[in-house]
């Protein structure tokens, strides 16, 4: 019997456009946006509705039903805001239903999970430490620049 790869995923960046959607918020709220513009993770509700980047639900069903992984969460959530974490709660069960039902880990030490990958955008919060491999996503906010996986179609082509 194969034992199933473990398959961390994190959410801003990689399954949620966040991106987007604060782009969005400050459109709608100009007048509160030098308040936020540093800390726009602060946003009560913004972690609520953005859309899911292109190509996000279906790799992760194709994940999925392949058998070989256990897929779970692994995002951190801003400490400024607590609602987040709540917020993002209901995120996974509207986009997903039931594929991530007690599978969520918060955490800003994500070098301390134990696993075969990582998919995340960056290397914060010991995402560029995570003891298996991580393969970086899209582009890191950190750096501007594009990761060795740019999108999901890259992600399948490397884990299926």
């Amino acid at each position: 019997m194969n034992k199933k790869k473990i398959v961390y995923i994190d959410m801003d960046g990689v399954l949620v456009n966040l991106g987007d959607e604060i782009t969005r918020w400050f459109e709608s709220h100009p007048h509160l946006k030098e308040k936020f513009k540093d800390c726009p993770d602060h946003i009560t509700g913004l972690f609520r509705f953005p859309k899911p980047f292109e190509g996000a639900l279906d790799a992760v069903k194709k994940l999925e039903e392949s058998g070989k992984y256990e897929l779970f969460i692994a995002t951190s959530s801003p400490w400024g805001n607590p609602e987040a974490l709540t917020d993002k709660r209901y995120w996974l069960e509207y986009w997903f239903g039931e594929t991530f039902h007690k599978k969520m880990i918060t955490t800003h030490r994500k070098d301390l999970l134990v696993g075969d990958y990582l998919i995340d955008d960056r290397t914060k919060n010991g995402a560029g430490d995570f003891p298996g491999e991580h393969l970086q996503f899209g582009i890191n906010w950190e750096t501007g620049k594009e990761g060795p996986f740019p999108n999901w179609d890259s992600v399948l082509d490397y884990l299926l």
